[in-house]
């Protein structure tokens, strides 16, 4: 076997899973859908749409890897991420930092070229809140959940700002849509992985007890709340009534699958609202362009 090829694919395999690749693309897949959902974005331009996706990916993967590279000794207490390229010792930390730069300058960089200022001022500012405000705040209180929410719906406001190029209400909604779904997705994923989280010392439950009937009675809130904001797309005629319906549909099964956590108390039923999350998403934004009116 010729060592260089291995060496080569075992690297590009650090690599992304430094930019914890999956999860970047979901987010991306959302910053391209609200671009297109723009009333100023009336066709597909492939290329733009390109454009917009490799900036994306590499705002994002540099996010990520300053991530890793911050939580290094975290990430090696845990099991479900002690194999990461930095905390495992493949990778050094100067060499995450130095991709994370690389990334982040030229993401940015290509989103004011090739789209507007806003969009790329918008960028850095989701880089910077991510990086170096939640990143290091969740080892010091639960907060840091809703603060890393705003980098976390941001990618919605930037595609639309990308195609719109300015900030009205369009972008906003959906950014609230992304921005709440966060709660109940991240809350389950902090309940399946808590003895994980306890060990490295994060506090991401929004109850110091840990898993309580408190931290599920939060997911039911937010849940309930995004039944009346998935309405708004369709109240401003953005999109028609059959996304309208969807939305609603999709948030209905939200609240159900969070009801189901508070009833059953357990690991199983909150995997359950992390995998109807994970489903959500796709649905819910395919949906608003799919039905988008021009």
């Amino acid at each position: 076997m010729n060592t260089n090829n291995t060496t080569f694919a075992t690297k590009l395999k650090d690599y992304k899973e430094l930019t914890k690749f999956t999860l970047s693309f979901t987010v991306v897949f959302t910053c391209v859908i609200c671009y297109l959902l723009a009333p100023n974005v009336v066709s597909y331009n492939w290329k733009m749409i390109g454009l917009l996706f490799v900036a994306g990916m590499l705002i994002t993967g540099s996010a990520n890897a300053i991530n890793q590279s911050v939580e290094k000794n975290s990430d090696a207490l845990m099991k479900r991420t002690a194999n990461r390229p930095v905390a495992s010792g493949r990778m050094t930390q100067k060499e995450a930092y130095l991709f994370a730069a690389f990334a982040g300058i030229i993401g940015v960089l290509m989103m004011w070229y090739f789209f507007n200022l806003s969009s790329a001022l918008v960028s850095a500012f989701s880089l910077f809140l991510y990086s170096f405000i939640y990143t290091p705040l969740k080892k010091i209180n639960s907060i840091a959940v809703l603060i890393g929410g705003i980098p976390g719906a941001l990618p919605c406001l930037i595609g639309w700002v990308a195609g719109q190029d300015d900030f009205s209400a369009g972008g906003w909604i959906l950014f609230a849509i992304q921005f709440i779904w966060q709660f109940p997705h991240f809350w389950a994923i902090a309940w399946v992985s808590h003895k994980d989280y306890t060990t490295a010392g994060f506090k991401l439950l929004p109850s110091n007890e840990g898993p309580t009937k408190f931290t599920a009675v939060q997911a039911i809130m937010y849940s309930v709340l995004m039944l009346p904001i998935g309405i708004l797309p369709n109240y401003l005629k953005l999109t028609g009534n059959i996304s309208m319906w969807i939305l609603v549909l999709c948030n209905l099964f939200m609240v159900f699958q969070c009801v189901r956590l508070y009833i059953e108390m357990d690991v199983k039923a909150a995997r359950r609202v992390m995998f109807s999350s994970y489903i959500y998403l796709p649905i819910v934004f395919l949906a608003l362009l799919a039905d988008k009116l021009n």
